[in-house]
């Protein structure tokens, strides 16, 4: 029987686990580390790090206050300290969403599967116990009220190990931990993962067409079902049902029964209409969603909003000129909230909605007619409105708005719509409509930032999305204007360089009637892929970059975990690849991609070729099923197996009936676990196998 209690620790330990764990490189404040150029002076980082001189000399100073007379533990007392600086702080001094005064200390025997492949031998938590138990380490990070656990009642004298902890069992279970659930530990040097070599490129990429109508948007339905919204340009918003796959139907969609017409309010041109939409985390009880369109404030009364070029960020409106015969300002970018109809009281059977708004959440005046994003997401893990801003447009950004703290142009938003404040707090705060501003939004430390701001630096973000597997992986493609187009992973307070920089290379822009940021105060973000202009192929042309997906469905396994992206003209989709694992770093290749047979709407091909004549590529779409969708002016396609182009993916199982659509709404539990239930039945089941065995 004395197996018994470990299995049963095993799985609570499974049970118990984050419901995404990450390996990001990320700091302490969820902001993305920068890169230096020389090593820091005391903690021996360089590269990517978390510290700057003054950090590092604060870490220094902690050190020597401890003054601790032992060389060797002197030595480890440092790394430890230091580790503040590594790339990974966030997760080492972060376990299960609890702050820890020292890093998740290495402690096992066996290999680490995040991290370097080399065997643990002595395991570090041990080495630190070993050498430090009887060390005198005044102002100790090691105390078990810093730690919030209960250890040997401490006195004012206590400096040694073995006041505090009666064992190295004890300290250790305090203080250390594995990597087994994909999360890192501190073993005495930078954190480094295991890299697996280049992954080969999946063999191509087989789509077949379920639609014949252009579309913008698509949200998969909140309560889990096959269904999804589909919205377009002018401001209709249909729900459609997704079909299974393999089952050789399109989707089913009422064009003729839109669930939402925005159209009255919706401006509809080139570069204006509907850009987003988004349903409440909760939608399933409240019914609530948003959506992110364009206005003609001479068309429409209620298109009515400041203007973004003003006196608070160096800009007259006076002075932009016409652009395209419009009025400075004449067009806006708007988010409203909208409600289902009918009296029932579970929201998910709503056919239509209420074509009125219930609050108007944003208004804001563009100042050209390019360059305004509207992109709306809401975070998986926080609930938060993300939404995206581009620069306004103009050649260069010249009132030089990505980079004003005080501009929302060329930036990300982070917006509570829960919280509405009285309009007296939205004057006084200087909101631009009814919603209120997350506590930890980066403003929290850099007071010259408008509150709204989650990052910065962007030129038009065109297609964000959060990776379902890691939602701390919020990707983000931004188009370029001559030279590159890049995907960025988004963090917290993150600069990425626009107009300073376009993608990897320095920007000299044209004209800056609104002055300039100092090449030296910017520590940008580099992009994590993207493409060059020059590297797509004259045949295939190359417009702007949209961005898409990590894929996460099943259905074609060799294309699982990649990012997929593509250029707006549809000729040219690449996949990235991250090695090692979790390290933020990726390889892109172009991949190969046609239409299967036995599509159930034809595909018409380029001529001469076999590749499918996509159209635009605008979007990508992610079912409750994963499955990836890709919306083009050509019609509506789909990720499908690999078997289904001819292509040869050794991970398929062609003999596999795929598995049904979900087609009932789960509660709001079963959602929450949905990616684990599959596994917590085969963990029971094997419980109860071995409870009845011994």
């Amino acid at each position: 029987m004395g197996g018994i209690p470990a299995i049963i620790f095993l799985f609570a330990k499974f049970l118990l686990l984050p419901a995404l764990s990450f390996s990001l490189p990320l700091c302490t404040d969820s902001r993305a580390p920068f890169t230096l150029n020389t090593t820091l002076s005391f903690c021996p980082y360089n590269g990517k790090t978390c510290c700057n001189s003054t950090e590092d000399l604060q870490v220094q100073k902690q050190f020597q206050v401890m003054n601790i007379s032992d060389p060797g533990c002197a030595s480890l007392l440092k790394s430890i300290l230091c580790a503040k600086c590594d790339q990974f702080s966030a997760e080492l001094f972060t376990v299960n969403s609890v702050p820890r005064p020292v890093p998740l200390l290495c402690n096992s025997t066996s290999s680490n599967s995040s991290q370097s492949s080399k065997l643990i031998i002595n395991d570090f938590c041990s080495e630190v116990w070993d050498t430090c138990q009887n060390v005198s380490i005044p102002n100790s990070p090691f105390s078990p009220s810093l730690q919030g656990q209960a250890g040997v009642p401490v006195n004012s004298n206590s400096t040694k190990l073995t006041d505090f902890w009666q064992s190295k069992a004890d300290f250790c279970k305090a203080f250390g931990g594995t990597s087994t659930d994909g999360s890192v530990c501190f073993d005495g040097a930078p954190v480094t993962l295991n890299d697996t070599g280049t992954p080969n490129s999946p063999p191509g990429l087989c789509l077949e067409k379920i639609g014949n109508d252009s579309y913008l948007n698509m949200v998969a339905h909140p309560d889990g079902s096959n269904r999804a919204f589909f919205s377009n340009q002018a401001g209709k918003i249909w729900l459609a049902t997704i079909p299974e796959q393999g089952s050789g139907v399109a989707m089913e969609l009422d064009e003729s029964s839109p669930f939402a017409d925005l159209t009255d309010e919706v401006h509809l041109d080139t570069a204006f209409g509907m850009m987003g939409m988004a349903f409440h985390p909760n939608f399933t009880k409240n019914g609530r969603f948003f959506a992110s369109f364009n206005c003609d404030k001479v068309k429409w009364p209620g298109c009515a909003g400041r203007c973004s070029c003003n006196s608070d960020v160096n800009c007259d409106p006076s002075k932009l000129g016409a652009d395209n015969g419009a009025r400075p300002c004449q067009y806006q970018t708007v988010i409203a909230e909208y409600t289902v109809n009918g009296t029932s009281l579970e929201p998910s059977s709503a056919k239509s909605a209420k074509p009125s708004e219930v609050r108007r959440i944003f208004t804001m005046g563009l100042p050209f007619t390019g360059h305004h994003g509207g992109q709306i997401l809401f975070g998986p893990t926080d609930g938060y409105l993300y939404f995206m801003m581009g620069d306004g447009g103009g050649t260069g950004d010249p009132y030089n708005f990505s980079q004003n703290k005080k501009s929302l142009l060329g930036k990300i938003m982070r917006l509570d719509v829960d919280n509405i404040p009285s309009a007296a707090e939205i004057e006084k705060l200087g909101l631009w409509g009814n919603y209120s501003i997350p506590k930890d939004n980066p403003f929290s430390e850099d007071d010259e930032l408008q509150p709204e701001i989650w990052a910065l630096g962007l030129r038009n973000p065109w297609r964000c999305s959060f990776d379902s597997d890691r939602p701390s992986y919020f990707m983000c493609a931004d188009v370029g204007q001559d030279v590159y187009e890049e995907v960025d992973i988004i963090t917290r307070g993150g600069n990425y360089g626009w107009r300073l920089y376009e993608g990897p290379y320095l920007f000299s822009p044209p004209a800056s009637p609104g002055g300039i940021t100092p090449l030296n105060s910017v520590i940008p973000i580099p992009p994590v892929m993207g493409y060059n202009h020059s590297e797509v192929n004259k045949n295939e042309g190359s417009a702007s970059i949209t961005g898409g997906y990590f894929y996460r469905s099943t259905t074609d396994p060799c294309m699982f975990g990649r990012y997929l992206y593509v250029d707006l003209y549809g000729r040219a989709i690449w996949e990235g690849s991250e090695n090692p694992e979790n390290s933020g770093n990726f390889t892109t290749s172009k991949i190969p991609f046609r239409c299967a047979n036995d599509s159930p709407i034809q595909c018409n091909s380029l001529p001469g070729s076999d590749i499918p004549s996509l159209g635009y590529v605008f979007s990508f779409g992610e079912d409750n099923r994963k499955d990836i969708l890709l919306l083009t002016s050509g019609g509506v396609y789909r990720v499908v197996h690999p078997s289904r182009c001819n292509y040869i993916c050794s991970k398929e199982n062609v003999t596999a009936v795929p598995s049904p659509s979900p087609t009932s709404p789960p509660s709001h539990a079963n959602r929450l676990c949905d990616a684990y239930s599959s596994l917590v039945l085969l963990f029971s089941s094997l419980l109860l196998l071995l409870l009845g065995l011994f």
